[in-house]
């Protein structure tokens, strides 16, 4: 009697140590700070020594259905002065319009939510009718003094992508620096994957991502292209976006555009096997008249 009294205390007890486990896992879990704190120091090596000469981990995952890329980045500027910048939507689109394919952008403040109107088209000038145009709905999901979370969704897109998802996360560093986590991701259906294998095998062929999947026999990289290629560039456009319109935060309100498209211009040429498109003169003189044109259009 005395022994099954025992085994079952030993059982009850072993089930609610589980239980417990399963408690703080959880709660763990739920704590975005603590679980973008724990990827830091994951990955504390990569983010020493990569390919990038930068403290910066790219990573890719491409399913049947969706696309996401991830960077992983310490950036040189206080926290305080990230979210500041960061936490407003109008900033957002200063931060869009520097991507090549962005042709216009507008945010609308109202009673039932903030909306970030984004036209998205080709790499050159390109009329503002003949640009696809996605509604972001823009939410701070969390602010704290050591911890912002901003989330841009957007139900549709073109050719056969939706679920449209930027999520920006950044937390204090010591050193007034700040660790940043930008997620862009999206669903792509059976029409979708066909279009983008059209452009893929033509003049998309000799398009790469960043990732390197081998040598090849000149002792070159190997690097990855195909959907998770295009998914790589993108998510990099956008990261190198953030951080210069970063960058331009300590200059004079007249002359920050222009940095800003210089210095965007001049990230994405450290890496021209993936970004390069066009020359110099060609992006700027784009960019000067779509910001013109944001500044007519609503």
């Amino acid at each position: 009697m005395h022994k099954r009294y025992w085994s079952n205390s030993l059982s009850c007890l072993r089930c609610l140590l589980l239980l417990c486990a399963a408690a703080v896992a959880c709660a763990v879990e739920a704590d975005p700070v603590a679980t973008l704190r724990a990827k830091y120091t994951s990955l504390d090596q990569e983010l020493k020594q990569n390919q990038f000469k930068r403290p910066l981990v790219l990573d890719s995952v491409e399913t049947p259905n969706r696309l996401t890329g991830d960077i992983y980045a310490i950036v040189a500027y206080p926290f305080g002065a990230v979210s500041a910048s960061l936490n407003n939507p109008d900033h957002w689109c200063d931060v869009m319009l520097l991507h090549i394919n962005t042709k216009y952008c507008h945010a609308l403040v109202a009673p039932s939510g903030t909306t970030v109107k984004v036209n998205i088209g080709k790499k050159t000038p390109e009329e503002l009718t003949a640009a696809t145009r996605l509604e972001f709905n823009y939410s701070v999901a969390a602010v704290t003094p050591q911890y912002l979370e901003i989330m841009l969704s957007a139900p549709d897109g073109p050719l056969g992508t939706s679920d449209y998802l930027i999520r920006l996360e950044a937390m204090a560093l010591p050193n007034a620096k700040t660790f940043l986590h930008l997620t862009y991701s999206y669903a792509v259906n059976f029409a979708g994957r066909l279009a983008m294998q059209t452009y893929l095998g033509t003049i998309g062929s000799a398009k790469v991502g960043f990732t390197v999947l081998g040598k090849q026999a000149d002792g070159q990289a190997d690097y990855i292209g195909g959907m998770r290629g295009v998914m790589e560039r993108n998510t990099m456009r956008y990261y190198l976006a953030i951080d210069t319109f970063l960058e331009s935060a300590n200059a004079a309100p007249q002359a920050q555009l222009e940095q800003r498209l210089q210095s965007w211009f001049t990230a994405t040429e450290r890496y021209p096997r993936q970004l390069h498109e066009m020359d110099r003169a060609a992006y700027l003189a784009m960019k000067r008249a779509e910001d013109l044109r944001q500044q007519t259009v609503q």
